[in-house]
């Protein structure tokens, strides 16, 4: 045996050296490689986790042996822009429009707005649990389901809440047009107009928008491209200003796809509690960790954390079903949510409960984590291949957007324009900005199917560049 599991061994580590495998493949189930090999399975695992051992196959749980996705090319992470911290209004946001639109554009390069390719998503089986909720509640799913939502739904989501560290009752969940809803709700339910919010920098231009329409002024706290939001910087900002409320994406932020550690949290938590100033945390990435563990919640750590989240960026965008658990402010959002837009569609509702119950859900993030860290790699190494020297690229630990900081006298408004101008859709970096800071950065979305065409647009940007 020893003799063929290392021959075995030895043959497919040549065949994944060679590129006969690619980075995040399946390799064939254990017993499929036996049959196929006349071996016994012994032998097969014995190959495999020697393969293991060599750093090349990795095991996700129920899943099978995947080929390892290989670290991304080295390069210097984006530095951190730190300025005066003043409150601000928002502005600038009007390019955001341009991005929305190019992303239904089947003629353009989909690089700027976060949104995955439809590759990245199981929508065969999203179509069977819509199918099935359609047939199953057919009376049910004509009428409106008041908030808080579907009660099986949030009893699912309560389970979820709780293997992450964080017990949610179900009645203490309200369902929601994606997460940018339940961000609306929170903010609507702890500030006034001109209120000060405290927010990451660079942060998620929906987020802006949602302050800049609730008439809030936003106050940027410098964030390190590996651990988050400086809380040296947030403890100087809250001794300075009348901050009322922070807003906050501690499992990889967008667009900078750091992880805040436990360590930071639980000061973070502590820091916001101890001067009474409601906590939103922002989790819509928290699912997708490269490590495959799922991290921390911040609400695990404070019942009165208000917890924002959606399966907008793990199951489907299209079927617009976040959740908030608003904590001490359940009533308020309950009633802002009705008032709103009446209830969440209930087909969705019911068919999201449906992957949910049946291990669909689980069994896709097995798959999508390791699809996106592959992603993620392999638009890192082309960057570092194709663009100019100086290029400073994030290292996110999940999620699938990269942060880059250009080199020389870049514009990056104007390069976005240029770029869309040759079919090619790119976030430029002020918009992540509430005093539209960041004119040398860009984000860029790596849930694109690879291949000729998104390699062609990144040459085509290192040209414009």
């Amino acid at each position: 045996m020893d003799i063929l599991y290392r021959k075995l061994a030895d043959e497919l580590a040549s065949l994944i050296n060679a590129g006969g495998f690619q980075s995040g493949d399946r390799l064939p189930g254990v017993r499929n490689q036996a049959l196929l090999r006349g071996l016994s399975i012994a032998t097969v695992i014995a190959a495999y986790r020697q393969l293991e051992d060599w750093g090349l196959l990795e095991v996700r749980n129920r899943s099978g042996f995947y080929v390892k996705t290989k670290p991304a090319a080295a390069a210097a992470p984006p530095r951190i822009v730190v300025t005066t911290m003043r409150p601000a209004p928002v502005t600038g946001q009007d390019m955001v429009l341009q991005l929305i639109k190019a992303a239904n554009d089947p003629a353009v390069v989909q690089l700027g707005a976060a949104v995955p390719a439809a590759e990245f998503l199981p929508t065969r089986a999203i179509e069977q649990a819509l199918t099935k909720a359609a047939r199953q509640y057919r009376v049910r799913t004509a009428n409106y389901e008041f908030s808080p939502g579907a009660p099986e739904l949030r009893r699912h989501l309560s389970r979820r809440l709780a293997d992450a560290g964080c017990a949610v009752h179900p009645d203490n969940l309200v369902i929601t047009n994606g997460c940018q809803e339940a961000l609306t709700l929170a903010l609507r339910a702890v500030t006034s107009p001109g209120d000060v919010v405290a927010i990451e920098s660079p942060t998620f231009y929906g987020l802006l928008q949602v302050i800049e329409s609730l008439g809030l002024e936003a106050l940027e706290i410098p964030t390190n491209p590996h651990s988050g939001m400086s809380l040296e910087a947030l403890e100087l900002a809250l001794s300075r200003w009348p901050v009322e409320a922070c807003v906050v994406t501690p499992n990889f932020s967008n667009p900078l796809g750091c992880l805040m550690p436990d360590a930071h949290k639980q000061k973070l938590v502590a820091m916001l509690k101890a001067r009474e100033i409601p906590l939103i945390e922002d989790d819509i990435y928290g699912d997708l960790s490269f490590s495959h563990a799922r991290p921390s919640l911040l609400k695990g750590l404070d019942e009165n954390v208000i917890l924002c989240s959606s399966i907008s960026k793990t199951l489907s965008p299209g079927l617009r079903v976040g959740w908030i658990a608003p904590g001490r402010y359940q009533d308020k959002v309950e009633y802002m949510k009705y008032v709103l837009n009446l209830a969440t569609t209930t087909i969705p509702q019911l068919a999201v409960t449906e992957l949910l119950e049946n291990g669909q859900y689980e069994r896709h993030l097995r798959r999508v984590r390791g699809d996106y860290a592959q992603a993620v790699a392999r638009m890192t190494d082309a960057i570092v291949h194709y663009f100019p020297e100086g290029t400073k690229i994030s290292r996110p630990e999940g999620g699938f957007v990269i942060w880059l900081e250009l080199p020389g006298d870049v514009d990056s408004f104007a390069l976005a324009r240029k770029a869309l101008g040759q079919g090619i859709s790119i976030a430029p970096g002020p918009i992540f900005s509430a005093s539209q800071k960041y004119r040398q950065f860009i984000r860029l979305s790596c849930a694109c199917v690879w291949g000729n065409r998104i390699e062609r647009a990144l040459v085509s940007l290192a040209g414009l560049l």
